[in-house]
């Protein structure tokens, strides 16, 4: 299996390709499907934190916004209290590299000069590219992430993500992105309309070889 150098923000990087990466998914939301309201007040996220890395995580992403059907978006100014404290605390205990969950420029910036290694866009950078030049400018590691939400999705699940995603990428390079920032997630559960498009998608995730960047799953 070939190795590839994804290159981070604040000198950092990470090897791909060996066993795979663990990233610890960190909602400090109220409404969160998974684990909304358990780790709002910042000592209960950095007690999960520390729970997630003993237990292998190397990446922690905070996230301030629920990405749960039917949640409604929240103020940029409350996103960036909820995550903000958080990501100052994981970059002072320095045990795993820490990822934002945000599709917002302003959000992303300020993350990374608080001390995160990554910015994971929900959205794909198709609701503020803004967050590509982000990456661009302070060197960040970039998720793109595919999602069918707001747009009218082709019907093979394959080609809808070959779509998205050569859309979204157009954006980071036209940003001034680096090939070596970019990893990219097809998005499972994430406005995918039955199970089936969801195990379809599993089924032929490999399909997405074809694209030539590491892949995320969740």
């Amino acid at each position: 299996m070939t190795t590839r150098r994804w290159q981070l923000a604040h000198g950092r990087h990470l090897d791909l390709g060996g066993k795979a990466v663990i990233v610890g998914i960190l909602n400090v939301t109220p409404d969160s499907f998974s684990d909304g309201g358990l780790f709002v007040a910042p000592e209960q996220a950095m007690a999960q934190a520390r729970r997630m890395v003993e237990e292998g995580a190397s990446v922690i992403d905070v996230g301030g916004e629920s990405t749960r059907p039917g949640a409604f978006p929240v103020a940029v100014e409350e996103e960036q209290a909820r995550v903000l404290p958080v990501i100052e605390a994981l970059a002072r205990l320095g045990k795993a590299l820490i990822s934002v969950d945000t599709y917002r420029e302003d959000t992303a910036r300020l993350a990374v000069a608080a001390g995160a290694h990554i910015v994971n866009d929900v959205w794909g950078l198709q609701r503020e590219p803004g967050v590509a030049r982000v990456a661009a400018e302070t060197g960040a590691g970039l998720v793109i992430m595919h999602t069918g939400r707001d747009r009218q999705k082709l019907p093979d699940v394959i080609e809808d993500q070959f779509s998205f995603l050569g859309k979204s990428l157009e954006i980071a390079r036209q940003s001034g992105v680096a090939d070596d920032q970019i990893v990219l997630d097809p998005g499972f559960g994430f406005a995918k309309e039955t199970a089936e498009e969801n195990l379809d998608l599993m089924a032929r995730f490999s399909e997405l070889d074809a694209l030539g960047f590491p892949l995320m799953a969740g």
